[in-house]
Formats: structure tokens, C-alpha cells, sequence
């Protein structure tokens, strides 16, 4: 009688296929693009789409924050340079990674040519089959401060960034911009001459371009963009004549019939900046921002409830983001306008035996306590 014996894989020599893909799965985000070069076999094994699948099924793939820091001021005085405590505010921004799970921090390699991070640019993490990408879209010129259509694609499988096509015109500031259905949308925001707009657009990033959507029922300057049930949704905002009279008006985008729905009202409350608003990637319809000190929750069509009141040094965050696995990142200081920035996560909702849920601080080293202008959630 004929034994089955293991074959040699091709991707491990020595090992039965299946042993080694559970091998593959296990390599941590940070070596995905060393194991990519590895070998041919290696690289079409981590670009897979079934790769990403089962790294997602396994409880493998892991939720990162990425955010807009600015590098803090270094200092004076002391027997070498080392970051300064507080973190003042810059116009030296770059893009780093907070993993929530090991409390770890790194920062992304340097953008194509070698220039700062623009000023109060968007960011969003995109899947297009199996590779994920962070987007980064628009903001300022560090320099010279006039607004850029600048658009920088990482690849967390290469490991490296390219130049994508350009946002198309006019130049926007302060727009709705958020990721859903594989592509990233923006919306709103004002021109070079603050005129608010109610234009839209959507990139794709695996093919590398934009489309035009129909324009908005209303202008919306500084309105927030967020996905809820699959949908992009653009929160608040104001029209070029009420300069920073927030409405607490809505609208989504439905990308099967590419057109906007109605106008949705009282999604936040009148006057309110939506800047704060996110939604749980894992949850249709369900929102969070901050309101009177407290982080708040809203279902699809209920009115918002408090779920806990952020913590003092945090309580003037800059951003909130939601993960995939029920867990919300508060970022923020414990006043405006500078000071060391706070990083909480609320694991939950409910506490243990009814109890008030609790927030836990992550720390950060000095050279991460920078400002932050944006953030946002991507699963690698």
C-alpha cells in the first residue's frame, strides 16, 4: 500500500502547502513587503485577494490608526536633542501608524520628492482586491499655503507610495472626503475664492481615476464625509453666505443609482461643526462625534445618546475614529489651540456588569505627541 507522504511546497521548502500559507497569514503588517519580495510565489501568495480573506477570518488582520502628526518642536536645552513634551503646533506634518492592539507607533516612509505632508489634507484607507491603501487627498502647501490637488497612494504590500491622478477642479479646502464601495469620495469644501460648493467626485485607486458625481442639494463648506451602511454621507457644512452657521443637514451618496438621496434633516444638531463625526465600519448606521464633553452615539433615524464622557485631557480632540471591532480612538488636548495630544480608546459601549465603559489612554512616545489634523481607520 502507497503512503502519502508531504510534498515540497513552493512556497516553503519542506512544508505541505497549507502549512505554509498558516505561515504566510502570520507574517506581522510591518513585514508584508519584505515577505512580498521574498520570491514570485510569495508575492502572488500576499497579493491574493483569498490572502486578505483569510488573514481577516483567521483574526490575523489587524485595525491601524493612521494620522496626520505634526513633529514636535525639539529641544533647547538637555545633553542631546531630543522631542520637547509639549507639542506645539507646526506646519511640519507627517503620516503615522498607532496600532491599538501592541500600543505601537512608526511612522510611514517619506512622500515622493521628499516634501512635508500638506496642511489639513484628508485621508482614507481603500481595499482594492487584496491590497490595501491609504489615500491621502488635497490640503495645503506647507509652504506657500495654497490649496494643492495632490493626490499619494501607499501600499501597505509594497511598502512604498506613488503619485496618483490629481483631485479634479477646482482646488477645494475643508471638504467631506471618506472611502466607500473600493473607492474614495469627496464632496464639498470651498474654492480659492471661499466660494462653498456643492461638486463631488470619486477616485479610484486600482485604476487610477476620478469621476465626476451630480452635485449636491446644498453648498457645503467644512462639512464632514463619512461611510454609514455603505454609503458616502456628507454631514453639516454651510453655504458661501453663512460663513460658519453649520447646518445639521445631510446627504448620501447611493452608488448603485449614483445619485445623492434627499436631503436628510437634523442628522446633527443646527450650528454644530460635524468635525468629530465618524462611523463604525462594522455597524450599518451607526455614528459617533463628540457633543458637550462626551463622546455620543447615534443609530440610523434615533436620536444621539451619550456613551461616555472623554477625559480631560482629551476633551478638545481634533478627530475621533471608529474601528472595526467596536473600538472608538479619541485624539485631542486638553485645550485648543496646542498642547500634548491625548490618545484614548473606549473598547466598548457597555461595561462589565452595567457598568460606565472607561477609556484607557495609549502612550505615546514624546516624538508622537504632536497635533493631529486628521485620521482615519485601515485594516492590514
Amino acid at each position: 500500500m502507497e503512503v502519502d507522504r508531504p510534498t515540497m511546497g513552493d512556497l516553503i521548502p519542506g512544508l505541505p502547502e497549507d502549512v505554509a500559507r498558516e505561515c504566510l497569514l502570520r507574517v506581522g503588517f510591518r513585514q508584508l513587503p519584505a515577505a512580498r519580495r521574498t520570491s514570485r510565489q510569495w508575492k502572488a501568495e500576499v497579493e491574493s485577494p483569498l490572502y486578505s480573506r483569510l488573514r481577516r477570518a483567521n483574526g490575523l488582520s489587524r485595525p491601524l490608526i493612521a494620522l496626520s502628526q505634526a513633529l514636535p518642536p525639539l529641544a533647547t536645552s538637555g545633553p542631546s536633542c531630543k522631542y520637547a513634551a509639549s507639542a506645539a503646533l507646526s506646519n511640519s506634518y507627517r503620516l503615522v501608524l498607532h496600532d491599538p492592539a501592541d500600543g505601537g507607533w512608526a511612522t510611514l516612509p517619506p512622500l515622493p520628492g521628499g516634501g512635508g505632508l500638506p496642511l489639513f489634507c484628508q485621508l482614507a484607507a481603500v481595499a482594492c482586491g487584496g491590497r490595501r491603501r491609504l489615500v491621502v487627498l488635497g490640503g495645503w502647501d506647507p509652504e506657500t499655503w495654497t490649496p494643492t490637488d495632490t493626490v499619494l497612494v501607499y501600499d501597505f504590500l509594497a511598502g512604498a507610495w506613488r503619485r496618483g491622478a490629481p483631485m479634479p477642479g477646482p482646488r477645494r479646502s475643508f471638504f467631506a472626503c471618506a472611502a466607500a464601495g473600493g473607492r474614495v469620495f469627496v464632496a464639498g469644501g470651498h474654492d480659492e475664492q471661499k466660494n462653498a460648493l456643492r461638486s463631488a467626485a470619486a477616485y479610484d485607486a486600482e485604476a487610477d481615476a476620478w469621476a465626476a458625481l451630480p452635485d449636491m442639494a446644498l453648498e457645503r463648506d467644512e462639512a464632514r464625509g463619512v461611510c454609514v451602511g455603505g454609503r458616502f454621507v456628507v454631514v453639516g457644512g454651510y453655504p458661501t453666505e453663512a460663513q460658519g452657521r453649520f447646518s445639521g443637514t445631510g446627504e448620501a451618496f447611493d452608488t448603485s443609482a449614483w445619485a445623492w438621496d434627499p436631503v436628510q434633516e437634523r442628522m446633527v444638531d443646527e450650528g454644530t461643526c460635524p468635525r468629530t463625526c465618524c462611523a463604525a465600519p462594522s455597524a450599518a448606521g451607526l455614528m459617533y462625534m463628540l457633543r458637550d464633553g462626551h463622546l455620543a452615539a447615534r443609530d440610523s433615524g434615533n436620536p444621539w445618546r451619550s456613551v461616555a464622557r472623554v477625559p480631560e485631557d482629551g476633551r478638545a480632540a481634533t478627530t475621533v475614529v471608529a474601528i472595526g471591532d467596536g473600538r472608538v480612538v479619541v485624539v485631542g488636548a486638553g485645550r485648543h489651540g496646542g498642547g500634548e495630544q491625548a490618545v484614548y480608546v473606549l473598547s466598548e459601549e457597555t461595561g462589565t456588569n452595567g457598568a460606565a465603559p472607561s477609556w484607557a489612554r495609549a502612550v505615546a512616545p514624546p516624538e508622537f505627541a504632536g497635533h493631529v489634523q486628521a485620521a482615519c481607520c485601515v485594516e492590514v
